[in-house]
């Protein structure tokens, strides 16, 4: 990704970790109001006990999808959450891998890992840590993981072919991924694809559906497939792009 891009990604999520509540997108009330996140991560697939489970301060709202919802995670497996924010995923994980299993986080965003490190202090969460670092350029050694899954992230890289390599590289054969991601139903405007602010909302940087399943085989996975699909809108959704953004849960094995 650009730099000045993935700054401008940094400093908005930076900006996101000192709420208490925000979300993907221009309209999903990236505001002080708990609650929002609440019923942002209700509307994607989360269940109320999960998310009464876990550190109120985990749940951001950020997310487009529940990936633990369709992992399939056994006891004692190491996961590995791809822009693990303020912990939501890493979080839940933890409770399905148990004492033998273990998660790893990685986020580049500074003020997220902080934010996630006090949650796992504060409530004991012992199989769990937060490695500050670059989806592209993982800081995981090869072949140490089960599973990767990912909420609402990759579409926020630009070369999204380096993610997949890199997961590629980390998961141990017969590993697994499963990632909840936006993709696109055909090409967005030129101008959407240029705002920083729409890179920011998980738009600008998301692919055409077949392209990104396209990256994810180019990586050296099989078995890819798509296990749900909806279409992703927001109240005050651009009506350029009305339409044209779905919510993806993908799954691959190395």
């Amino acid at each position: 990704m650009k730099s000045d891009i993935k700054e401008h990604v940094k400093k908005r999520y930076g900006e996101y970790a000192e709420k208490r509540g925000s979300c993907c997108g221009s309209s999903c009330g990236c505001g002080d109001n708990n609650g929002s996140a609440v019923d942002q991560s209700k509307s994607v697939g989360y269940s109320a006990e999960e998310l009464s489970g876990i550190p109120q301060d985990a749940n951001l709202g950020l997310g487009c999808g529940n990936p633990i919802a369709y992992a399939d995670l056994k006891p004692g497996e190491t996961v590995l959450d791809l822009g693990s924010g303020a912990g939501i995923d890493a979080f839940l994980a933890s409770k399905k891998v148990g004492d033998s299993g273990k998660v790893i986080g990685v986020d580049m965003t500074e003020k997220m890992i902080i934010k996630a490190r006090k949650n796992a202090i504060r409530n004991g969460y012992k199989n769990v840590e937060f490695r500050l670092g670059d989806i592209e350029e993982m800081p995981v050694e090869d072949d140490s993981i089960d599973v990767v899954i990912s909420n609402c992230v990759i579409n926020l890289t630009e070369d999204k072919l380096r993610t997949f390599k890199e997961a590629y590289r980390v998961l141990r054969k017969g590993g697994r991924i499963l990632v909840s991601d936006l993709v696109t139903d055909g090409k967005l405007p030129e101008e959407v694809m240029r705002s920083y602010d729409a890179w920011a909302e998980c738009i600008a940087g998301a692919l055409p559906k077949a392209e990104y399943i396209s990256a994810i085989r180019a990586a050296g996975f099989k078995d890819v497939s798509i296990v749900a699909e909806s279409r992703y809108s927001e109240p005050d959704m651009d009506g350029e792009i009305y339409g044209k953004i779905l919510s993806v849960k993908v799954s691959a094995v190395k």
